[in-house]
This record gives C-alpha cells, sequence and structure tokens, in this order.
C-alpha cells in the first residue's frame, strides 16, 4: 500500500496524518493496520523507528471513534502497557496528536507524576490508558481503573519489559483483563520467554516482523574510536569543541556513569541535562524539553531513553560505554537521523569494551568505521575468539 488512504482510515485521522506529513504508511504500518481494523490479535516484530506506535494507534483511534461507548466510571476501552515513562507519554503525545477532533480520552498513569491526579483523570473512564506496569497494576488494585470495558490489550516493547524485570507484572494485568479482548503484542527482538508469553496471551495472532530498511541505519554515519577508559571524559571534550555538534544525546550504561560525565560537562561550561531512573518524571520531562528547544545542547542518559524519543534534531549520538546488549545500540543510535535527517553515532570502545563492539558488528553486519586520527587514540589488541573445542590433553595428576 503506498498511501494512507488505502487503509480505509476515518478522513479525520487522514487529515492530522496529512497536517504532519506523513503521507506513504511504514512497512510495519501497511502490514498491522488492516489485521488490526479487522479485530484480529498480533505479534508484531520491529525494531524502534518503525513506526509501531501508529500501527497500533491508528486503528484504535478508527475503532473507537466509529463505535463509541458511554464509558462507566474508572473503565477502561484500552490498556497499552510500556516500560517507561517517556515511551508512555511518547504514545500518547502521538494518540492526542493523530486523534485531534475525534473526542477521545487518553490517560497515561505512571510513577512520578502525582497518583491523585491520575485518579480524578480515570473517575469517569477513559477510552485509551497509557502507563507502566507498577502504577497500572496499583490502580487496579485499588480498583480506581477497571477494565470491565476493555476491548484492547497493547503490549509494547516486550522484550524491554523483560529486561527491566516487569514480565511478572505483566503477567498479573493480562491475568485480570477480560478474556475476550484483542491482544496486540510488540518486540524488537523475540527471545524465548517472550514468545512463551505471546503463545499465552494472543489467540491465533497474525505474525508481522519487519526489520529497520537499510536506509534507516545508512542514514546514520557510524563510528567507533578507541581510548583508554580513564580518557573517555577527555575525548567527550574535544568533541564537544566543535560548535557544529549542535545537539548531542550521550549514553552511559549506569546512572553513576551519568552523573560522573554531567558533572564534567557542567565544570567545562556545556549546558547538559540528564535522565535515568533516579530522576523524578518532572525532572526528566524538564530534561527532554529543555533538549528539544534547544535549551540544553547535550542529553545524558541510561538506556533507559533509548527508546520512545522522539527528537527530530538530535545531530549526533555518542556511545560512552558500548551496550551490554547489541539490540540497544541500535535502539541509541536511533535517536538521530530521524524525519529524513541525516546524523552521526560515535560510539567509544576501551580494551574491555572489543567483545560488545563485535557483537555489535555481528548485529548490524557491519563493520563500524575506525577513527584513529584523535588525540586519545589506543590501540589495542584484539584477540581471536577462543575455540570452545579442546585441544590436546589435560595435565592432571
Amino acid at each position: 500500500m503506498t498511501n494512507f488512504s488505502s487503509l480505509s482510515l476515518l478522513p479525520s485521522i487522514l487529515k492530522e496524518l496529512d497536517a504532519k506529513g506523513y503521507l506513504a504508511p511504514t512497512p510495519i504500518q501497511s502490514q498491522c493496520i488492516p489485521h488490526l481494523l479487522a479485530g484480529r490479535d498480533l505479534l508484531g516484530i520491529a525494531q524502534t523507528g518503525t513506526g509501531k506506535t501508529a500501527a497500533f494507534s491508528l486503528p484504535i483511534l478508527h475503532r473507537f471513534s466509529t463505535n463509541k461507548v458511554i464509558l462507566k466510571e474508572k473503565q477502561a476501552r484500552a490498556i497499552i502497557l510500556t516500560p517507561t515513562r517517556e515511551l508512555a507519554t511518547q504514545i500518547d503525545a502521538n494518540i492526542k496528536r493523530y486523534g485531534a477532533g475525534l473526542n477521545l480520552k487518553s490517560v497515561v498513569v505512571i510513577g512520578g507524576l502525582r497518583r491523585d491526579y491520575q485518579v480524578e483523570a480515570l473517575a469517569s473512564g477513559a477510552d485509551i490508558v497509557i502507563g507502566t506496569p507498577g502504577r497500572v497494576m496499583d490502580l487496579m488494585r485499588s480498583e480506581e481503573l477497571l477494565f470491565d470495558q476493555l476491548e484492547v490489550f497493547i503490549l509494547d516493547e516486550a522484550d524491554m519489559m523483560l529486561d527491566m524485570g516487569f514480565l511478572a507484572d505483566v503477567e498479573y494485568v493480562s491475568s485480570k483483563l477480560p478474556k475476550a479482548r484483542n491482544t496486540i503484542l510488540f518486540s524488537a527482538t523475540m527471545p524465548k520467554i517472550i514468545e512463551d508469553l505471546a503463545k499465552k496471551i494472543l489467540i491465533n495472532p497474525v505474525k508481522v516482523e519487519v526489520t529497520p530498511e537499510s536506509s534507516t541505519l545508512d542514514k546514520v554515519e557510524q563510528k567507533v574510536l578507541f581510548v583508554d577508559d580513564d580518557e573517555k571524559l577527555l575525548l567527550l571534550h574535544s568533541i564537544l569543541k566543535d560548535e557544529s555538534i549542535s545537539r548531542v544525546m550521550v549514553f552511559c550504561k549506569a546512572k553513576y556513569g551519568v552523573a560522573i560525565v554531567v558533572e564534567a560537562l557542567e565544570n567545562a561550561n556545556v549546558s547538559v541535562g540528564e535522565i535515568h531512573s533516579n530522576k523524578t518524571q518532572r525532572e526528566r520531562e524538564k530534561a527532554l524539553s529543555d533538549f528539544s528547544s534547544g535549551s540544553i545542547r547535550v542529553l545524558v542518559a541510561t538506556d533507559i531513553a533509548s527508546r520512545g524519543i522522539d527528537i527530530t534534531h538530535v545531530s549526533h549520538v555518542i556511545n560512552y560505554n558500548m551496550p551490554e546488549d547489541a539490540t540497544n545500540y541500535v535502539h541509541r543510535i536511533g535517536r538521530t537521523a530521524r524525519a529524513g535527517k541525516e546524523g552521526v553515532a560515535l560510539s567509544f570502545c576501551g580494551e574491555k569494551d572489543l567483545p560488545l563492539l563485535r557483537n555489535v558488528e555481528k548485529l548490524i553486519e557491519k563493520k563500524i568505521m575506525r577513527i584513529v586520527d584523535h588525540p586519545y587514540h589506543k590501540e589495542f589488541l584484539i584477540k581471536p575468539k577462543r575455540n570452545k573445542k579442546w585441544r590436546g590433553k589435560r595435565n592432571r595428576k
């Protein structure tokens, strides 16, 4: 399908898509939307940046608008579970954008914000509730969020839910929902435990698998810089001296690493914000808002910000630490080169990071360009992978 009008969506939805310049559906959208409009359960496998949010939200908006119901108190017609607060608010923003004028109500329920405000917003019911597992379970248990009128359950970024330890919470929420419902599960990867979950909660699902278009990664100029760990801050400072590097996301592997980088940049008079699990939701939203508006130049974050952050003018992504999970590399660099623009991804690689670099290059099936002409370059001995097969006999006493 070559345009959204061929998907039989409501004219008001098409108008909003057109106003935003979205004329042609992505592969995940063109394959998912017809099945979801038909009410099928769906298992979607797709990386970040492929357009998953519109793939599931457009059919819901169409369906709920063409089949209005009178919501009872505290009831929800759809629940969307996400692993992070940022992703929840991003999905809600997109739903409000696509559904402008449809008179449908969406509510975000996440930790880090006042619970009483969320309870008040749910009191008269909501067509769509987007939330993180902890807060959703809290509201369910206190009976301030009810699902007697539930029609659709969506689990987004299921593999990230697993990584963050939310699987038991997801299973609890799912077990309390009406059996007669449509269920949609999206995941970037499909480990055995997520495959088992899909079999448990989906009924005769359509499976849609879409890999990122090669052009998506091709738009990102990927480079790796070899450097000792204790000189990474010096390398970061030297890179940021280039003022043409206008808006930068720096990814660290842990929140204590974020704090070290932020302090160093502040001492160097670089405008910087931070996102990690120790920050309140208001602090995280302010950092994102300041970064999006250009008030700050650098946003330092853990992988909590590698998905669900849609900022169109990120010029550079810097992997201060190589990701432990190679799939997070794709998510991280997907924060740049958005909305048809190009971007640059720089990865700092210490000696102990060499296996992680190999894992990334195996995943993306590409050798990342090596940059050696920087002042902190180090030559590391790249050891060949050991053959697991034992050659020769052990010398036993």
